[in-house]
C-alpha cells in the first residue's frame, strides 16, 4: 500500500471514531474505512498479453470421413472441370449433333457386347454359375444374331437378357475388400482405390486372354475416344441437373458416388443384381457415370464411407 494511502488509516487510528446514538438510546461507534486504492495500469499490462496477440482460431477437419486425399482431389476436380467446359463437352457434343443416332447407337452396342467376356468371368468368381450362364448367352446371341454387337437382340422380350454391369471391383467388394480412399482423377472421374484397381484388371482381360487386336493401339485409342464422346454426350443433361443445384459439386458428386457404389455391392452380396439396359451403366470407363444415379433408390446403408460430412444438402437423405 502506497504511503498517500496510508494517511486517512494513520488519522483513523489517532483520532477518537464517531459515536451514534439510536432511537433506544444505546450508542454505537462509527468506523470509517478508506477508500480502495485504484487499480494500476502498469501491473495490469504485466499479467494480460497485448490486445493484438489475443486471437481465436477455428479447428477445421483437414479432410471429409472416407476422403483423405481431399485437397488433391478437388484439384483434379476442378482441372477436369475446367476441361470438360473448354474441350470435352464441346467435342462431345458435336459428336452427338455429327453422328447419326443409329450409328452411335450401334457403336455403343459393340463396345458394351465386348465387356461381356469380363462380366462372365467375375460371375464366375463370384460363384454364381447361373448369372455366368445368361451373360454367356447374352453374349453369343449378341455376337451372331446382333451382327457383332451392333443390335443388342438378348435384351428383346423373346431373350430377355438384358446388360448386368460386373468387374474385378465388383469381385473385390463381394469379398469384403473395402473401397479404400475416394479418389477423382482426371479422365477417370470419381472412383476408389479399390475399383481404380479393379478398373484396369478388367481393361487387361481381352489384350492379355485375346491379344490381337484387342491389345494394340489401333484399337485402344478410338475404343476410348469413342465410348468417352458418347457417353459424355449422353450424360450431358444428367450431369447438368446433377450440379446446377449444387451447392458443394465435388461433395455432391463424392456423396453420390460412394453410395451408388456401397448400394451396388450390398445388392450384390445378397443375390440381387443391379439389372440396366441403360448406356451410361456400361463399363466403359465413363468418367461421370456412375455419380448419375437417384441417390434415393439406393437402399440404406450403414458403411462408414457413406457419413460424408460435406454432402450437399440437395441430395442428402431425410
Amino acid at each position: 500500500m502506497s504511503l498517500p494511502a496510508l494517511g486517512p488509516l494513520a488519522l483513523a487510528l489517532v483520532a477518537p471514531a464517531p459515536v451514534a446514538t439510536l432511537p433506544d438510546g444505546s450508542a454505537i461507534s462509527l468506523v470509517t474505512t478508506p477508500p480502495p486504492e485504484p487499480i494500476r495500469a502498469d501491473l495490469v499490462a504485466k499479467i494480460l498479453p497485448p490486445q493484438d496477440e489475443l486471437t481465436v482460431s477455428a479447428v477445421k477437419p483437414p479432410h471429409a470421413r472416407g476422403d483423405p486425399l481431399e485437397r488433391f482431389n478437388r484439384a483434379m476436380f476442378d482441372a477436369h472441370q475446367k476441361f470438360d467446359r473448354a474441350v470435352l463437352r464441346p467435342v462431345a457434343m458435336g459428336y452427338k449433333h455429327a453422328v447419326p443416332k443409329p450409328v452411335r447407337s450401334g457403336l455403343r452396342n459393340v463396345l458394351s457386347n465386348l465387356t461381356e467376356p469380363i462380366v462372365f468371368l467375375n460371375d464366375l468368381l463370384q460363384l454364381k454359375p447361373g448369372k455366368a450362364l445368361r451373360t454367356l448367352g447374352r453374349f453369343v446371341f449378341n455376337s451372331t444374331l446382333g451382327l457383332g454387337g451392333l443390335i443388342d437382340v438378348a435384351k428383346l422380350p423373346g431373350f430377355k437378357l438384358p446388360h448386368r454391369p460386373n468387374g474385378f471391383g465388383d469381385t473385390l467388394g463381394y469379398y469384403g475388400v473395402k473401397p479404400g480412399p475416394y479418389l477423382f482423377l482426371p479422365f477417370v472421374g470419381p472412383t476408389d482405390l479399390r475399383d481404380l484397381l479393379g478398373g484396369q484388371a478388367d481393361g487387361l482381360v481381352l489384350p492379355v486372354a485375346v491379344g490381337d487386336p484387342f491389345d494394340r493401339i489401333e484399337y485402344q485409342v478410338p475404343k476410348g475416344v469413342i465410348g468417352g464422346l458418347d457417353q459424355r454426350a449422353e450424360a450431358d443433361q444428367d450431369l447438368n441437373a446433377l450440379f446446377g443445384t449444387a451447392v458443394d459439386p465435388y461433395a455432391t458428386l463424392r456423396s453420390v458416388y460412394l453410395q451408388d457404389r456401397a448400394g451396388e455391392i450390398t445388392a450384390l452380396k445378397h443375390g440381387k443384381t443391379k439389372v440396366t439396359t441403360s448406356p451410361l451403366d456400361t463399363s466403359l470407363a465413363d468418367p461421370l457415370s456412375d455419380p448419375l444415379a437417384d441417390p434415393a433408390a439406393a437402399p440404406p446403408s450403414t458403411a462408414p464411407e457413406l457419413n460424408d460430412p460435406l454432402a450437399d444438402p440437395a441430395t442428402a437423405q431425410p
